[in-house]
C-alpha cells in the first residue's frame, strides 16, 4: 500500500477485506476511497472505478478472485505461486486469453536492479556458461500464519522456494526436465504440525546444468544466489528480500569485483511496470504463462519430497525473459500504518 503512491501512474481506489475495522484503518490513512466486503467484491469488479486488482491472498483464493476479475475485463496482478493446482493455473491463463485484460504474476524481483545486474552479468558471459545454481531463502515464521496452514498450500516451498525456483530458471534461460526433493519437519513444533519445516531441492535443466536450492521457515535469516560458470562464479547476497540492499561479487580471471546496489522499493517497482503495461496495451513480461512454468515445477517437487524419488518433467520451452526495460528504481517508502 505505501509503494502506490509513490509510482507516478498508480492509485489505490478500494480494499476489499472481510476485516472492515482494520481496512478503513489502511483506507483513511492511505487516502483510499473506498473498502469493500468479499461480497461486494463482484460490483467493484464490474464497475469503472478500477482498472486493475492485486490479489494478495491466501493461495487457495488466488484462482477463484482472479478469475472473476479477468472475467470482469480488469487486469489482474497475483501473488505467486499462481494458484494451488495446475488446473486452477491454467484456468487463470485460459481466463486471461478469453479477456482483454492482463494477468501478471507478481515477481518483484524481475523489475528490481540486484536481479537485473545478475542476470546482465551471466548474459555477458563475466563467468563463462553457467552450470551449476545455488541458492537459500529461509528464516523464522511466527504462529499463526496462514502460510503455515495446509488448506491454503501453506509452506515454505510455495512461499520462499518459489523465488530459489525462479531465479534458477532465468539464470539458466531454461526449464527443469526432472526434479528430486527432501523435506524436514521438526517433531513437537507447533508451526510445522500441517507443513514440513524446510525443503532441499535438486533439479536437472538440459544441458546436464543443475541447480539446488534450500527453503525454509524454521531456519536463520538467509537470502543468497550463487552461480558458478565454466570460467568464474558470482554471488548475489542479499538476493531476495524486500528490505535488502542486493550485492553481487562476480569473480572471474583471478579478480572479485564487488557491486552493490542501492535500495530500492521493490512494489512500486513492480506497481509501476503493471501499470505501465496496461497504459501502454504492453503484455507484460511475468504473466500468467510465466507463472505456470514455476506451478509445474513447484507441483513436482512437491510430489519428489512425498514419494522420494526423481520426478521427470515434459520438456518445455523458456518463453519469458527479464529485459531492461522492465527496470524501475524507486526509493523505499517509510510512510506505513501496521495494524
Amino acid at each position: 500500500m505505501p509503494a502506490v503512491a509513490v509510482t507516478g501512474n498508480s492509485r489505490m481506489q478500494a480494499i476489499v477485506s472481510g476485516s472492515p475495522e482494520v481496512a478503513r484503518q489502511l483506507a483513511d490513512f492511505h487516502g483510499v476511497p473506498e473498502v469493500v466486503d468479499y461480497s461486494g467484491y463482484d460490483d467493484l469488479i464490474a464497475s469503472d472505478r478500477i482498472d486493475a486488482v492485486y490479489i494478495a491472498l491466501p493461495n487457495s483464493m488466488h484462482a477463484d478472485y482472479t478469475i472473476r476479475a479477468l472475467k470482469a475485463g480488469k487486469h489482474v496482478m497475483v501473488e505467486k505461486p499462481l494458484a494451488t493446482s495446475m488446473s486452477e493455473s491454467e484456468a487463470m491463463v485460459a481466463a486471461t486469453r478469453e479477456s482483454t485484460a492482463f494477468l501478471m504474476t507478481a515477481y518483484r524481483l524481475h523489475n528490481e536492479p540486484g536481479t537485473h545486474g545478475m542476470i546482465e552479468a551471466i548474459r555477458s558471459g563475466k563467468i563463462g556458461e553457467p552450470v551449476f545454481f545455488t541458492s537459500t531463502f529461509g528464516f523464522q515464521s511466527l504462529l499463526g500464519n496462514h502460510r503455515l496452514q495446509a488448506n491454503h498450500w501453506g509452506g515454505a516451498l510455495p512461499d520462499v522456494g518459489v523465488y530459489c525456483l525462479n531465479a534458477a530458471r532465468h539464470v539458466f534461460a531454461a526449464e527443469p526436465i526432472a526434479v528430486q526433493a527432501m523435506a524436514s519437519r521438526p517433531s513437537g513444533d507447533p508451526r510445522f504440525a500441517e507443513i514440513d519445516a524446510g525443503l532441499a531441492v535438486t533439479l536437472r535443466f538440459p544441458g546436464d546444468r543443475l541447480a539446488q536450492f534450500f527453503c525454509s521457515f524454521g531456519s536463520g535469516t538467509s537470502e543468497s544466489i550463487r552461480v558458478v560458470g565454466s570460467s568464474g562464479e558470482l554471488i548475489l547476497d542479499p538476493a531476495f528480500k524486500f528490505d535488502s540492499a542486493l550485492r553481487l561479487t562476480v569473480r572471474a580471471d583471478g579478480k572479485e569485483t564487488i557491486i552493490p546496489f542501492q535500495q530500492v522499493d521493490h512494489f512500486s517497482g513492480q506497481i509501476a511496470y503493471f501499470s505501465d503495461c496496461i497504459l501502454t496495451r504492453t503484455p507484460p513480461e511475468a504473466n500468467g504463462e510465466e507463472g505456470l512454468a514455476d506451478m509445474r515445477a513447484l507441483l513436482a517437487i512437491d510430489e519428489a519430497a512425498r514419494c522420494g524419488s526423481t520426478v521427470r518433467l515434459d520438456p518445455q520451452s523458456f518463453k519469458a525473459g527479464i529485459s531492461t526495460s522492465m527496470l524501475r528504481s524507486f526509493s523505499p517508502t517509510t510512510r506505513r500504518l501496521l495494524v
